[in-house]
Order: C-alpha cells, then sequence, then structure tokens
C-alpha cells in the first residue's frame, strides 16, 4: 500500500522539543498554528500519530488527506504546507 500524504494542522506554535517528536514529517510553524505535514504509511500509523498529539497534550484543528495522483503526476508531497 502506498502512503497517503496527510496535513494535519496544531493550535499554536510549538516549541523545537515538541517539534523533535514528528521528525519524520515536515514541520511548518505559522503565527497562530503549526502544521505537521507528509506522508503516514497507513491507518495505523495515523493514528499513531494522533496519539503522539494528544500525548504531547496539543490541541487538534484539523487533519486533511489529499487523494492520491494517477500515475505520472506529482503526488503532492511537494505541496509546502499553508
Amino acid at each position: 500500500m502506498q502512503a497517503r500524504t496527510y496535513e494535519i494542522r496544531i493550535k499554536g506554535r510549538v516549541g523545537d522539543a515538541v517539534q523533535a517528536a514528528f521528525a519524520d514529517m515536515t514541520v511548518a510553524i505559522n503565527p497562530v498554528e503549526t502544521v505537521v505535514y507528509g506522508p503516514v504509511r497507513d491507518q495505523a500509523a495515523l493514528y499513531g500519530l494522533l496519539g503522539r498529539i494528544q500525548e504531547l497534550g496539543l490541541e487538534l484543528v484539523e487533519v486533511r488527506r489529499y487523494a492520491p495522483q494517477p500515475d505520472g503526476e506529482a503526488d503532492g508531497s511537494d505541496r509546502r504546507p499553508a
């Protein structure tokens, strides 16, 4: 199964220690939220990622999955979180 790309928005700006918990993802710090973005291999990995957010006491704002692109097109992994 091919990994799907997810964008997860967390309320507030997180520090370096929290960012390290998402080392396998791209982390973007915006003025009022933090965006964690990248491939997630399956549903179990997604639940693990969401559990990590909960364990860190972070407030989840949004989870968005990007549809896979047809063969030969970009998979959206080059898209940067806004």
